[in-house]
């Protein structure tokens, strides 16, 4: 059985807990700080079990977390086409999980540093941090992109060019606090999600492969 818990949080679960124990023998009043952060962590690093919709012409959340916004934009990177982007904004208390929306191949990645802006902020996705990975499922082309945000500190990413993937399987996570984009083709994706709605990650429909 898998532990429910993302193994990039356990070091931190593990410091927190061993503090707490510290501190409860010299100070216990003030052993209530570091058992809140172990309590606090434990949550942000969960990893639940999802039932996954599969279905190879609909897409799935890539995270947990609130429509921020859907734009068109031209993508010069990877699909090289008009593209709708697809912002979801990951507040400290959502699930920080990624998952893959659609299955098909891994063939492109670009990591690339950046600044430490707010995650909401519409010009965070050009300026921060940023983690890119591609995934072609031999009828389209779609790109992911995982931001960092203000307290998000760290991109995690689990895949590789020429991994094989399924829909809903991790792929990732983003420590503290973020935001991750989903860019599909323009004229093969139907959006199905709006502004402001909360979606999750793995579980929730945002679109559909239109048949042609």
């Amino acid at each position: 059985m898998k532990l429910p818990i993302a193994k990039e949080g356990i070091p931190y679960i593990l410091i927190f807990t061993i503090l707490t124990l510290i501190t409860y023998l010299l100070h216990p009043y003030i052993a209530i700080i570091p058992f809140i952060l172990t309590l606090f962590t434990t949550f942000f690093f969960r990893d639940p079990y999802r039932e996954i919709p599969f279905d190879e012409n609909l897409l799935v959340s890539p995270a947990d977390g609130k429509i921020m916004s859907i734009v068109e934009i031209d993508e010069n990177d990877y699909i090289k086409d008009k593209a709708i982007k697809v912002s979801i904004f990951l507040s400290i208390f959502n699930v920080h999980i990624n998952r893959i929306p659609i299955g098909g191949k891994i063939d492109f990645h670009k990591y690339r540093p950046g600044k430490m802006l707010p995650a909401f902020k519409s010009h965070a996705s050009e300026l921060n941090e940023r983690n890119s990975i591609g995934i072609n499922t031999g009828t389209i082309k779609i790109l992911i992109h995982q931001i960092t945000g203000f307290i998000a500190r760290r991109i995690v990413w689990w895949v590789k060019p020429g991994d094989i993937v399924k829909q809903g399987d991790r792929f990732g996570l983003i420590k503290f606090g973020s935001c991750t984009e989903i860019i599909v083709p323009k004229d093969k994706v139907e959006i199905l999600v709006q502004q402001g709605d909360k979606v999750i990650g793995g579980k929730t429909v945002i679109g559909r492969v239109i048949s042609k």
